[in-house]
């Protein structure tokens, strides 16, 4: 019986605004040691979370995400939130300052894509965001953190499939670009 693969639609940052988060977020490892600041291979914004799929579902997904349309746009990061409690959160984030609505169409677009595959509907509102970091255990106190880089706006012209292996660290493996052309 084949494996299931674990994968995920996502936008990914340029590289100047991953060598600049890369710094960051060795200032806030040294800050906040209780929480596991993602690696900057992994920063990414996703756009659709699929769960494991059986490798002839994630063909229909790749098959439909190829029909997705739109044109490239305008994005930039900036500001930093939690999810879960104020004092003792279980993610950090980094949102979107320019370009949420347009990303939230393609969302909209990538999860028809995927329902027409054959999936599930997301059940959880799309919120645009690049993890910045996960709370070990639950209850970790997040101290203050030094502030977010200015992260330089960037056009987005495609978005992507990946594979995400699961090990000590995750490590994502791109499977597929989309270029956005309209």
């Amino acid at each position: 019986m084949p494996a299931r693969i674990r994968s995920f639609v996502a936008l990914t940052l340029p590289e100047p605004n991953l060598v600049a988060l890369q710094r960051h977020l060795a200032e806030c490892a040294r800050e906040a040691p209780a929480y596991r600041w993602v690696e900057r291979d992994s920063l990414h914004l996703t756009l659709r979370f699929l769960g494991n799929l059986e490798p002839e579902a994630l063909e229909r997904v790749r098959d439909e995400l190829a029909g997705v349309r739109g044109a490239p746009f305008r994005l930039a990061l900036d500001g930093r939130g939690t999810f879960g409690s104020r004092a003792a959160p279980r993610v950090v984030w980094i949102g979107v300052s320019v370009g949420l609505d347009v990303c939230a169409a393609l969302a909209a677009r990538v999860e028809a894509a995927c329902q027409r595959a054959g999936l599930e509907p997301e059940p959880r509102r799309f919120q645009a965001h690049v993890t910045l970091a996960r709370a070990r255990s639950d209850g970790d106190r997040l101290p203050p953190l030094p502030d977010p880089p200015a992260l330089t706006p960037w056009t987005v012209e495609d978005f992507a499939l990946y594979e995400s292996r699961l090990r000590q660290l995750p490590r994502y493996v791109l499977l597929e670009r989309y270029t956005l052309s309209g």
